[in-house]
């Protein structure tokens, strides 16, 4: 049965919409923020050769550079100021989290609330800068090991190209924090997301030109549209689902009055840790493969390691796949504490029928959780490699492989689950106001009125 919150939530018309003005500021400033990110894909990073950069991009396409490049608008393959997007941000993240694991001074910051994750987040920002530099280094170096694709080599544009990609990255951090806080939905995700949304439709039209030519048969393409069809049916399906721990409330007594206990839900996303996971794993395949892209020796460790990491090729598919699982794991323990939750129950009188309060429900939750996470971990495994494998195979673009349509429908499942939460809460506070005004009108009758009601009322006991 849906909650009273869930049958309100469905019910809610576009229409209300525009009463929402803070809902509007909101969507407008999201807007606003993407239409800033996607213009800074566009702008170069200086002392480049643009004709001789989209000759070596052509070249690179083919592998996890191309696919990379896919999830950034293609800032990459234009080198624009965005082209590290935000990957060094969420590098940092992951180091920052599983230093949290061995360091007992990171490890006393995640229990200390609000003022704790603060710092963390500076610790983010700081590794985000280190990382960003690091990758804008090897690129620049790299860059003038390919012919003429740097017009004039050196410290000069070594420097250059260091402060502008860092620069580019610090702001899209920046972008991010402020889409999650005055926008809607959570910007990193959305910038990542806007990336992917940029290519598709290029992607339909280079697909349907494949068709034409005939390098693609009819029977591919309707096989690829019932693919994609089924990877969102099943996403939409996963993310929605849940597994529900009856908590029971004993009954209590206030005064006189006895009542009954009451019966609620813990809810258990199958997929806590969302599209984290595959961002990670994309993000931790970037560094070493982005060095190794644009390194002048393409024939050595480096180029055998492009060649290894390639879109298909089985040592990326074993790193990626191992990757998703491991993060789907790590984050999930991240997101949600079996301890604390147990200890809450307990505080609040509820517990689990048939486990004791305290240390052995905490051991039935995490026990419930790990098994439901495995089942996510291999969901998010299947449904990222998959499609990934069938188009490699037949020579699609990237945006129709099962990371990029993961990220595009759960943010947009995520996103939409913001805006009603949003028009929920508008709805909530003009049902307030109404019998806020009503009792205002009903205290004014009183007064005036009140004595002649008064009479009839007690004439009627």
């Amino acid at each position: 049965m849906a909650s009273a919150a869930e049958q309100l939530a469905a019910n809610i018309k576009l229409s209300s919409l525009g009463k929402a003005e803070e809902l509007k500021k909101r969507i407008w400033f999201t807007l606003g923020a993407l239409i800033v990110y996607r213009l800074g894909t566009f702008i170069p990073m200086p002392g480049i050769d643009a004709v001789a950069l989209s000759q070596l991009v052509e070249q690179q396409s083919s592998g996890i550079l191309g696919w990379i490049n896919s999830l950034g608008g293609g800032a990459l393959g234009r080198m624009a100021i965005f082209a590290l997007n935000i990957m060094p941000y969420i590098s940092a993240a992951i180091i920052i989290q599983l230093m949290t694991t061995v360091s007992p001074h990171l490890a006393q910051l995640k229990k200390e609330g609000e003022q704790g994750r603060k710092k963390m987040n500076q610790y983010t920002r700081y590794g985000t800068v280190f990382l960003a530099a690091l990758q804008a280094y090897g690129i620049a170096v790299g860059l003038e090991g390919q012919g003429n694709v740097v017009i004039e080599p050196g410290a000069f544009f070594r420097i250059s190209a260091v402060i502008t990609l860092t620069g580019g990255t610090i702001f899209l951090m920046w972008l991010g924090e402020q889409i999650t806080a005055r926008g809607i939905g959570n910007g990193i995700s959305l910038i990542i997301f806007a990336g992917i949304v940029s290519g598709l439709p290029s992607a339909i039209i280079g697909t349907l030109e494949l068709g034409r030519t005939g390098q693609l048969s009819t029977f591919i393409i309707i096989g690829v549209i019932v693919m994609v069809l089924v990877v969102i049916a099943i996403v939409v399906f996963f993310e929605r689902a849940q597994r529900k721990l009856l908590v029971q409330y004993p009954k209590r007594q206030q005064g006189n009055k006895v009542f009954q206990g009451e019966k609620s839900h813990l809810p258990l996303k199958l997929n806590t840790a969302g599209v984290i996971p595959p961002i990670f794993a994309s993000s931790l395949l970037l560094l070493p493969v982005t060095v190794a892209n644009f390194s002048q020796d393409s024939g050595g460790v480096l180029g055998y390691i492009t060649t290894m990491l390639g879109r298909g090729q089985p040592l990326f598919l074993t790193f990626y796949m191992v990757l998703i699982i491991f993060f789907a794991f790590f984050y999930t323990a991240i997101m949600f504490n079996p301890t604390e939750t147990a200890d809450n129950l307990k505080k609040a009188g509820g517990f689990i029928p048939g486990i004791r309060p305290g240390e052995r429900t905490a051991e039935h939750i995490d026990m419930v959780l790990t098994r439901i996470t495995t089942v996510g971990a291999g969901y998010l495994a299947l449904i990222c490699l998959l499609p990934e494998i069938l188009t490699t195979k037949v020579g699609l673009p990237f945006f129709f492989g099962g990371t990029s349509l993961l990220i595009v429908v759960s943010v947009t499942m995520d996103t939409v689950t913001q805006v009603q939460s949003h028009l929920l809460a508008q709805q909530y506070e003009g049902l307030i106001q109404k019998s806020k005004l009503r009792g205002g009108k009903a205290g004014k009758a009183g007064k005036s009125g009140g004595a002649p009601k008064i009479t009839r009322h007690r004439g009627r006991r």
